[in-house]
């Protein structure tokens, strides 16, 4: 398969035409990143999102590893000898790599089975007679093949060795395997029944204990959840059509009369489906509805990750950040507008020995000593309760309290990272800058923890985790990118998801900063250590310069652009410091007067508009939120109450919620909007304030349900 037709394929699948996926491809091989390709090349793809991109890559890898196995398996049948030019057509012609397999599937080298022992027996010149299905006397033709030197005992014991070649054949056939493979496809259920004996110990997947769905119909999380309890040891689990339904078809393809030899051809297809099609058909069947199931959960997991990074910061504030607990109190740090750590304390405002009046003095203490603005408070263990303390005091100005998520907070703090960050303070104090930086900026702060460990997915742990990881990462980097970062503050970790970085040119940025100071222009990264013009080039118009030399540097406007703005601004008579964010000037701009072979109007609009809000964060304002005062654990919480809520996590079968308790409530998608709906996101977003109803509370279990609907 050339790339040419390739291209087609991919552009009639993503319903874009074939020059947008050749000049995609071109750029992706010429080592340019997703992000850059869709935001500074849209000439070229014809303005692709990032996500069209992506699936252009991974759409021509895949039919490249069809092409690689496809080459494979046509040089091993030549050297074999046994290719013709009939199957080599069906091989040139296969799309799918299930289609190849079947096709390479007889001729593939394999253990001794029934089949192959029959063989050696020669018996295969009585499966032949016996598949003509003629009206011939089959046990005086068998008696033929008696051998004891061969292992043939008796007319019946060759007839069962020809029996076991007719139905490996079926097994191997390419086109009996599409058919049987279809009506899996159609129309084969998901059976789970309890595993004997496991009744007590998987109380968990009590719902699955006599489960049957229609496997077309089955949703990703079900799916997910029997193959995990399979996984355990708790479910049995079967996935098969109705065996009638498939024997029929096999007998409108193999039987062909009504006698002796056409009667062990149905005995041997019944065989061949019970003990060889079915079992390699349902395997492929499971490994498909895994992979689509797996993809269902990534996808969500990866819209859940990109809103919580996207999550809005509180910019140019000093934080007072609370880590809360009873026991052994609660941590509390001072930082900064930049998240720099200023100041630690512990304060004990909670049983089993509160210290509340001291604890309030310092409070206020560290508020006025540092012009606090804003306070967060992590909504762990006695997160509630550390507000309601910080709201019952009396500030001297207007302090902003905010309950911040905290998960994966003690995964930062006991990190290499935060070592290296806060080498003389201990898990406790990293875990509270980590909760006052995520208020401050929660993208630059997210992206020190695996994501896997921010709890936001859905079966994360039994999807594939190589899928996973690398859908996670793109995700890290698009948002990292859409934001952009400023080059003389940012962390290694959040430099390391620029387009055209990496560690090694991370770390080599952060030591040019140590040793020479702060950035003056986006050109002086040419002196940073094997910084080449490629790296350059893909980096340079997501890395900022606030207050430089050029105020072009702290823009999305990429360097390769700036001769287009200096002309711009040449032509209206003025500087480009006196054209940035000059309204009236800037509706002044003809842009079809700057289009060049190389630059069109999507290059020319996205200039326009950075030159009117150089720098912006796409991110959305920050917004106050409070829980109500009057529910603080699950006993207060009763059937009936409308109470205000944040979207905590977002999954195929509805959204949880945090009401101000330990315990999220789950709004089931049935809940979700007056009418269905089947996916959540479509109503629902991350981080989103919602008021919801309560339906149910089970104390016990600790599950409280949920509705949206008005």
């Amino acid at each position: 398969m050339t790339d040419e037709v390739i291209f087609h394929r991919i552009a009639k699948e993503l319903g874009i035409n074939f020059v947008q996926v050749s000049n995609t491809c071109r750029l992706l091989d010429n080592g340019d990143t997703i992000p850059f390709i869709a935001r500074y090349r849209k000439e070229a793809t014809g303005s692709l999102d990032e996500v069209t991109i992506e699936s252009i890559r991974d759409m021509r890898q895949k039919m490249l590893d069809v092409e690689k196995r496809r080459t494979f398996i046509l040089n091993t049948l030549e050297e074999e000898n046994v290719i013709t030019d009939e199957l080599r057509l069906k091989i040139e012609n296969a799309e799918t790599l299930v289609e190849l397999e079947d096709l390479y599937l007889p001729y593939k080298p394999k253990r001794k089975t029934r089949a192959s022992i029959a063989k050696e027996k020669g018996l295969e010149p009585l499966a032949d007679i016996i598949l003509r299905q003629q009206n011939i006397d089959v046990k005086s033709k068998a008696e033929q093949f008696v051998s004891e030197e061969k292992g043939v005992v008796s007319a019946e014991d060759a007839i069962h060795g020809a029996s076991d070649i007719i139905a490996e054949r079926i097994n191997e056939d390419a086109y009996t395997r599409s058919k049987i493979r279809n009506l899996f496809n159609k129309k084969a259920h998901i059976v789970a029944k309890v595993a004997k004996g496991m009744e007590d110990e998987g109380n968990t997947y009590r719902q699955y204990f006599d489960y049957d769905e229609l496997l077309t119909k089955a949703p990703s999380h079900r799916i997910l959840a029997v193959f995990r309890g399979e996984n355990e040891k708790i479910l049995k689990l079967k996935i098969r059509p109705d065996e009638a339904e498939a024997m029929s078809i096999l007998d409108r393809i193999y039987v062909r009369g009504n006698n002796e030899s056409s009667e062990i051809v149905r005995r041997s297809a019944e065989d061949s489906y019970d003990r060889l099609l079915a079992p390699s058909i349902e395997t492929e069947i499971r490994a498909d509805a895994k992979e689509k199931a797996d993809k269902t959960a990534i996808a969500v997991f990866a819209d859940n990750l990109r809103q919580l990074l996207m999550a809005p910061p509180l910019h140019g504030k000093n934080v007072l950040a609370i880590d809360p607990g009873f026991r052994t109190g609660c941590k509390v740090t001072v930082l900064n507008k930049n998240g720099k750590l200023l100041h630690n304390d512990t304060i004990y405002p909670h049983p089993p020995e509160p210290k509340i009046p001291e604890s309030i003095n310092k409070i206020l203490n560290m508020v006025e000593m540092y012009d606090i603005d804003a306070i967060a408070i992590g909504n762990g263990t006695a997160g509630r309760e550390t507000e309601n303390f910080i709201k019952r005091i009396r500030f001297p100005k207007d302090i902003v309290a905010v309950m911040v998520n905290e998960s994966g907070a003690s995964v930062y703090s006991a990190s290499k990272i935060a070592r290296d960050e806060f080498p003389e303070y201990d898990v406790t104090v990293r875990g509270s800058v980590s909760i006052g930086r995520r208020l401050i900026d929660p993208l630059a702060e997210l992206v020190k923890i695996d994501p896997k460990s921010i709890g936001v997915g859905q079966y994360q742990h039994d999807v594939n985790q190589t899928e996973l990881q690398k859908c996670l990462q793109s995700v890290v980097d698009s948002c990292v990118n859409a934001v952009g970062v400023d080059v003389n503050t940012a962390s290694k970790e959040l430099l390391v998801h620029i387009s055209g970085l990496g560690p090694v040119l991370a770390q080599n940025i952060i030591d040019y900063r140590n040793e020479n100071g702060d950035f003056k222009l986006r050109s002086d990264l040419k002196k940073v250590k094997r910084f080449g013009d490629k790296a350059f080039e893909q980096s340079a118009g997501f890395l900022r310069i606030s207050g430089g030399a050029n105020p072009l540097d702290n823009s999305a406007v990429h360097p390769e652009s700036y001769h287009i703005v200096e002309e711009m601004a040449s032509d209206l008579g003025c500087d480009v410091s006196e054209l940035i964010s000059n309204k009236e000037l800037i509706n002044k701009i003809d842009i079809k007067k700057y289009v060049t072979n190389t630059t069109g109007l999507p290059t020319l609009n996205d200039i326009k508009s950075e030159l009117e809000k150089p720098g912006r964060d796409p991110r959305c304002t920050f917004d106050i939120f409070e829980f109500d005062k009057n529910v603080k654990t699950i006993d207060d919480v009763k059937p009936g109450m409308i109470l205000p809520g944040i979207i905590t996590n977002i999954t195929s079968f509805g959204a949880f919620v945090d009401i101000g308790i330990h315990e999220d409530g789950l709004v089931h998608i049935s809940q979700m909007a007056d009418r269905y709906v089947s996916d959540p996101n479509k109503i629902v977003k991350l981080n989103q304030k919602v008021m919801v109803k309560v339906l149910e509370v089970d104390t016990k279990r600790k599950r409280i349900s949920l509705s949206m609907k008005k």
